[in-house]
This record gives C-alpha cells, structure tokens and sequence, in this order.
C-alpha cells in the first residue's frame, strides 16, 4: 500500500514542467533468489503473451541516451527507453503520432496520458487540477498540431457550465489558437423532456450567458472535434455528438481514461456495454501511456517486491510493455501488434522479474484467480471494430 502523502504539490504551471514520481525499487537492486527457491517455488518463467508472437527486445535495461524519448526515431519501431523530461516532450511524442495518423486518413482517435504527476494523477488529487491540466494540455496539442497541419479544431466540452468555465479560465490561452471553436455534449440535439429538464438545469445552477460566449464561433464547419474532461455518463452523448456533427471528420477522445470508464458500462444508471462495442472499439489509440504499480510477496527477503510499468503506445508503433527502472525511465521488456491484456501486461513484468510462478501451479492460480482479463477484452465477437486493439 503506497504511504500517506501528506500534501498535494500543485499541477504544472507549463508544459516546461519536469514529470515527477514516487520512487520504485529497481530489479537490479533485489537480491538474488536462493536456486532452490528459484526452481521449487517460482517454477521456469512463462510468459502467456509470449505464446501469440509477442517479441521481447535483446536488451531488457537499456541505458537511456541523451534524449530517451523517440523525437528523432524511426516510430514504427517503437521504442527502447522512454523517459520523457517534460510535457512537453509529451505533448510533441503525442502530436507526432496524431499527425501520422491524420495523414493516413484515420477519423477515430484516441490520446491517453498523464495529465499530472502520478501521485495525484486522475481523480484521486483534486478535480479540477485534472481538469484544468488536461485543458492545458488539450491546447498545447492543437497549436502543436496546427504547425504541422491546417485543421479548425473544435473542443467539445462535457456541458454549458464547464465550457462557460473554460473560456473565463483560459481566455487568453484560446486567443493564441487559430480558428478554434467550442462546443459541449449539451449541443447534442434532444427531445422536448430533455431540454426541459436542461432547462430546470440552467435555472437551479444560475448558469446565464456570458457576454463572451459567441467569441469563438466560426462560420465555416470544424475539421476536427476533440472531447475533453467527460464521465461515463457522457459517452453515449460523444456517440450522438459524433453521428450529429463528426459523421466524417476526425474525433479524438483526449485523456478520458478510457479504460476506467469502460468498467463502469452496464452497471446501473450508466450506459449500457453496447457503448464499447458499438462506438468505443472504434477509436485507434495513437498515444497512449497507462502507468500501474503492483506489489508481490515472496517468502524471501526483502518479502515485498514493489515494482511499476506501463503499457505504452506510440502510433505506428507497437503495443509496448515498459519496465520502470531505478531512473525514472521505461525500459521495454515486450511488444506486440496488438494491444496487451492487463493481465498480459503484468505477467510480462512478473517474468522479466523471476517472479511468475510455474504455469499452470495452484500458486499461479491463486495469484491470478478464474480470470485474467475484463470483459471488454474477452468479448472480441461482440465488437463492431478491432481498431481499439490494433
């Protein structure tokens, strides 16, 4: 269990600022494994994702160059070491893979990473110092993206009360982007009861017009739709927005965290799982970076083995397995075509580590339990597209 953190640092001022993280054992620095413990107790590493042509780089702990991220690299090949030193290295990797795929005529877009340190990433810190970061960030991405090509970006955000907000907040921001436009999920077209009760809405959150409200409107359509900072509950509203207004243009879903989400679909007063297979499978994740921490017990010293990776993506780059180590960096450890279970993911981690138990073991079982895997990556028949995992 991580330690009680007794404060929050603040979100980056800019995209200048560094990426911190709590600190993480390195392998290197576990001591070694009696034989006899080796061989009775954790078995001969397997590794699962190694079955379906997964291919692991010779070099497991590379040492990161000057300039680990992949600015200059051929991205097809994915990477070796990640450790980008700011945001806005980030922003530049992400917008980078977007173009690319813009270019390849690809209209479902998916960008997904942290918008904050991850000891306050999500919501676990304050709300809106998530929301305000990824605003932040959603911007940089734009101009970014407007120097490499000529697109009239619209930011959709989850409601009226938050875009009123974000023209207040970031006023400023948005006059140094080029023909940009704001919408909400409110703009979705509605029945005579919904907009009632939007109505009643408006009235009980005192949300009037702003005298600034029209200023940045265009005339001519959008090329581009992003959606920003929205809950489960609006993503059959992004479905809508998108056959309303996007039927042909790019959509890209920015750090919505799209895998959280997905795990509240069917239960009650959330939309139902039709949503992933009908409208979220077919978004193509072009960068995505999900950083998780896990814990393993072992009956040596030092007991309790902490260890960190991330399954990362860089379009056209393979799915990518990154190892954390001691530096700070992600050192990968495997790659796939295709997208990796979670619990391909941790498998992978625990094998490079000599921690897996032998396949098929009561230990293995117990550790794993019945499933390995979320029902949005079993259901593979029940999905209009495979873009989500490709």
């Amino acid at each position: 269990m991580a330690s009680h953190i007794p404060f929050l640092p603040p979100p980056p001022t800019s995209l200048s600022a560094p990426i911190r993280s709590l600190p993480h054992l390195h392998p290197a620095s576990l001591p070694p494994c009696p034989s006899t413990l080796h061989s009775s107790y954790f078995g001969r590493p397997t590794s699962r994702a190694a079955r379906r042509g997964v291919q692991r780089p010779p070099e497991l702990y590379a040492q990161p160059k000057d300039d680990p991220s992949a600015s200059g690299s051929n991205l097809t090949a994915g990477v070796s070491v990640y450790k980008p030193k700011s945001y806005e290295v980030l922003v530049t990797d992400a917008v980078r893979s977007l173009a690319c795929s813009l270019q390849e005529g690809k209209t479902r877009l998916e960008i997904d990473f942290p918008p904050l340190p991850s000891s306050i990433s999500s919501y676990k810190g304050s709300s809106d110092e998530f929301i305000d970061a990824n605003i932040q960030l959603a911007f940089a991405v734009i101009r970014k993206l407007q120097e490499r090509m000529e697109i009239k970006p619209c930011i959709v955000f989850p409601d009226q009360p938050e875009k009123r907000r974000a023209t207040q907040l970031f006023r400023v921001a948005l006059d140094t982007i080029n023909d940009v436009t704001l919408g909400s999920l409110d703009d979705v077209p509605s029945g005579p009861l919904t907009n009632f009760f939007k109505s009643i809405r408006k009235s009980l959150d005192f949300d009037f017009a702003d005298d600034n409200e029209d200023t940045w409107k265009s005339n001519e359509p959008p090329s581009l739709f992003m959606f920003i900072n929205c809950s489960t509950g609006d993503l059959s509203l992004i479905e809508k927005y998108v056959e309303s207004y996007a039927v042909s243009s790019p959509a890209i879903l920015f750090n919505l965290e799209l895998d959280t989400l997905r795990s509240d679909l069917g239960l009650f007063g959330f939309p139902a799982k039709e949503v992933h297979y009908r409208f979220l499978s077919q978004f193509l994740p072009v960068f995505y970076i999900r950083t998780r921490e896990y814990s393993k017990t072992v009956p040596v010293a030092p007991f309790v083995v902490n260890y960190s990776g991330a399954l990362f993506r860089q379009y056209p780059g393979p799915w990518q397995i990154m190892l954390k180590q001691a530096d700070g960096s992600y050192a990968c450890i495997a790659e796939s075509a295709t997208r990796f279970t979670l619990g391909e993911t941790k498998d992978e981690l625990l094998t490079v580590l000599g921690l897996k138990e032998e396949e098929g073991s009561s230990l293995e079982f117990l550790r794993r339990g019945y499933k390995n895997a979320t029902w949005w990556e079993e259901d593979v028949e029940l999905e209009l597209s495979s873009n989500w995992r490709s």
